[in-house]
């Protein structure tokens, strides 16, 4: 059974402050079974961006996966910020969570698919 979105995203930001990682809520999506979108700044101008990774992962023993959004290699704020815009405008249920980390750790873990 899938956790949902509200309290993935609640365990997620305190994954993240207890890391030392300050993490909030940019945009709060449907409760249940909204998208969650990660966005990593570094506070240098770059800025990677995570959401759910595409159908046919599901076996993947997590209960959310996730890949890398536009660039791998991370991309200016404006880009990431245009990219979720799509996004929004595509499914206006989507979660945003903005995480501050100059190191630019994720804390996603095995949620995260290398594909």
């Amino acid at each position: 059974m899938r956790l949902k979105a509200e309290i993935w995203v609640k365990a997620y930001i305190r994954q993240c402050s207890g890391n030392g990682a300050p993490a909030v809520v940019f945009r709060r999506g449907q409760a249940d079974g909204g998208a969650i979108y990660i966005k990593v700044n570094t506070l240098d101008g770059k800025v990677c961006v995570f959401g759910p990774a595409p159908a046919g992962l599901e076996d993947a023993g997590s209960d959310r996966i996730f890949s890398r959004c536009p660039g791998a290699d991370g991309v200016s704020e404006a880009e990431a910020d245009a990219y979720l815009r799509r996004q929004m405008e595509f499914d206006p249920d989507i979660w945003i969570v903005e995480v501050e980390d100059r190191e630019g750790r994720h804390f996603l873990g095995d949620a995260l698919s290398e594909d």
